[in-house]
């Protein structure tokens, strides 16, 4: 009995206290455990420009990880309360990843089932983020214009926009 209450009296305070996962900006996607109390908190004097890399084909949470990823950061961003103001993400998609833009139809024709990454493609895009895919691998994959989802963009390449968002000053997040 004494083993049981010292077990209680130690452990339900830390367990009162675990922080929670949050979704506090894109909701439901990118989770996060926030503390005020860690070192190296966003600035909120800062303007935050992204350019991410996605091409892997892995899942995070049921989504795609990079994606997964975008809306991570976002939230980490909204905790301090950073407006979408002050957040400036695009992001290529490409290789593996490609597929990851079908609409719903045209991945359902492909896999077999509805895509699971439109929601989280449509909160980000509407938070403000420049989702573009490489012609290049949508050409090399056949996939159509018309299958792509209408929240992303086609670019010529992955390079392209590698680069010119990355010569305009945005950090390279993979």
């Amino acid at each position: 009995m004494r083993k049981l209450l010292f077990v209680l009296c130690v452990c339900l305070p830390a367990i009162g206290s675990a922080q929670q996962w949050v979704t506090p900006v894109i909701e439901g996607y990118g989770k996060i455990k926030y503390s005020k109390d860690v070192a190296v908190q966003p600035d909120t004097n800062l303007e935050y420009k992204m350019v991410y890399k996605i091409t892997t084909s892995e899942t995070r949470e049921g989504i795609n990880k990079g994606l997964n990823g975008i809306a991570h950061a976002i939230n980490m961003l909204g905790c301090v309360n950073i407006s979408s103001d002050a957040v400036k993400i695009a992001a290529t998609i490409q290789g593996p990843a490609t597929t990851i833009v079908l609409t719903d139809s045209a991945y359902q024709e492909k896999f077999g089932k509805k895509n699971p990454n439109t929601e989280v493609i449509k909160l980000l895009s509407n938070y403000g983020v420049k989702l573009f895919v490489c012609s290049q691998a949508t050409a090399y994959k056949k996939i159509e214009n018309s299958q792509i989802n209408k929240n992303v963009t086609e670019a010529l390449s992955g390079s392209s926009v590698l680069l010119n968002y990355q010569l305009n000053g945005y950090a390279l997040m993979q």
